[in-house]
């Protein structure tokens, strides 16, 4: 959700990952690195007609046991086809926006431990405070991220400085 009201400007999709997690709600431990994985061949698909296609195979598979997910699948559809507009360099650095996930929950939970602040340059100072401790943890870089960036700037040239 971060991350699509982050690009809400570019389009409007519900990133995977959020109907992911949703779909694997309604499946047992047991079962869940199966079903993960059948999912995960419809998002990783390269273009729509084949994440179509893979979501079909998934539906005869498992509508049996979790009619739910291939028909959350199906309503939020519109919301996911954006995601295979993008060139894969893209998308794979799209995946690795926990990050961004991971760095929203943080500032909330540092600003949720406080009830009030006098003004609002409190809030900034406490979050820049945040920041600055939470950047310390940051060891890992994005992967494949020259070529994403690369990709951007073709994509996306005029948001993206190339100076």
């Amino acid at each position: 959700m971060a991350f699509s009201a982050v690009t809400a400007h570019l389009c409007g999709e519900k990133i995977k990952w959020v109907i992911v997690r949703y779909s694997l709600n309604y499946v047992g431990w047991k079962q869940r690195k199966e079903v993960a994985a059948d999912l995960k061949l419809i998002y990783s698909a390269a273009t729509e007609a084949e994440a179509e296609a893979r979501l079909t195979e998934f539906a005869a598979k498992w509508d049996e046991k979790f009619p739910t997910i291939a028909k959350s699948w199906r309503a939020n559809w519109a919301r996911v086809i954006p995601f295979f507009a993008y060139p894969p360099e893209i998308r794979k650095v799209i995946y690795t926006t926990n990050a961004v996930e991971s760095l929203n929950m943080s500032l909330r939970k540092v600003t949720k431990a406080r009830s009030s602040f006098p003004n609002d340059d409190a809030v900034l100072k406490l979050l820049y405070l945040a920041l600055r401790n939470i950047a310390k943890k940051w060891t890992m870089p994005i992967r494949e991220w020259k070529a994403a960036l690369n990709r951007f700037v073709i994509v996306y040239e005029n948001r993206m400085p190339v100076d």
